[in-house]
């Protein structure tokens, strides 16, 4: 074999797609679904009344943003989880992109309703 010819076999053996464990994607979600909850809680504990002090906004406004970053990141593991499904289903790319879309709604809306039960 050639110096090239086995240069790019050591390529394409380095760049072929690396599936993560199946325990990170279960690791990952369940601290995601932590820290939307922290920021449930740590929003739900912030008083009205302390708006007029601009010194008291930083906690609940950080925490406005972690959760929403965290959010993020839940409804795209949720969303990623059935992407094979979806592919397998989908007729055409538009048809994908529309399932999709529709998944991640979904799943945002699931946990926009587990945000709302938890405040109530």
């Amino acid at each position: 074999m050639s110096d090239a010819a086995e240069f790019e076999s050591l390529l394409r053996q380095a760049f072929q797609p690396v599936d993560p464990p199946a325990e990170l994607e279960a690791r990952l979600e369940t601290r995601l679904t932590s820290i939307v909850e922290e920021a449930v809680v740590e929003l739900e504990a912030w008083e009205l009344s302390a708006m007029r002090d601009p010194r008291n906004w930083v906690r609940p406004v950080v925490a406005a943003g972690v959760g929403t970053a965290a959010g993020v990141g839940l409804v795209i593991v949720r969303t990623q989880r059935k992407r094979h499904k979806r592919r397998d289903a989908a007729r055409h790319p538009f048809d994908l992109a529309e399932r999709t879309l529709r998944d991640l709604a979904h799943e945002a809306g699931n946990l926009i309703e587990e945000a709302g039960r938890r405040l109530r």
